[in-house]
């Protein structure tokens, strides 16, 4: 299979730590949306949204998901929020399976207790702000999504979940 594999769902859901090991397991590389973003602008989404506001992030989120689809073979490891937006999913679907990793809210809220790098969890109440958020993203998170695979186990696991059912294993 030498399409990409794009894998999402909401923050602290493992796509960063599933997509290494993916990456280690199949051979093929791990671009971290994200990341990348803040490669090509010098700081951090934290930063971005700060300075240049959340529309902007938003424009060059998509413009990242125009490239990658134009690559094969990548496990592509999509930002929180990239997949609740219709032109990203449009545009990844053209040459990629994806790949939800699901876990439950309080799962993410345990993963992100100690994480103040998150822009939309800067807020007395996380937990809250994960339900509240998790609640409006999961029925996109679900129509975007080619497979559903559930992310409350260990890294080795999700992956062996994503190989057997996109075929690479």
């Amino acid at each position: 299979m030498n399409k990409n594999i794009v894998l999402f769902g909401f923050m602290g859901c493992g796509k960063t730590t599933v997509g290494n090991e993916l990456a280690l397991n199949t051979g093929r590389e791990l671009v971290d949306t994200d990341s990348l973003i803040e490669q090509q602008e010098g700081m951090s989404v934290s930063d971005i949204f700060r300075v240049y506001g959340e529309d902007y992030f938003r424009d060059r989120e998509h413009e990242v998901c125009e490239d990658l689809v134009r690559r094969v073979r990548l496990i592509i490891s999509a930002g929180g929020g990239a997949l609740t937006f219709k032109r990203n999913v449009e545009a990844l679907r053209r040459g990629c399976v994806m790949v939800l990793i699901d876990v439950p809210p309080e799962v993410v809220y345990q993963r992100l207790a100690n994480d103040n790098t998150r822009p939309l969890l800067q807020c007395e109440d996380k937990l809250g702000a994960i339900r509240s958020l998790y609640a409006k993203r999961q029925s996109l998170y679900r129509s975007a999504a080619d497979i559903i695979v559930n992310g409350d186990q260990q890294k080795g696991y999700v992956a062996l979940d994503i190989m057997k059912a996109t075929g690479i294993l």
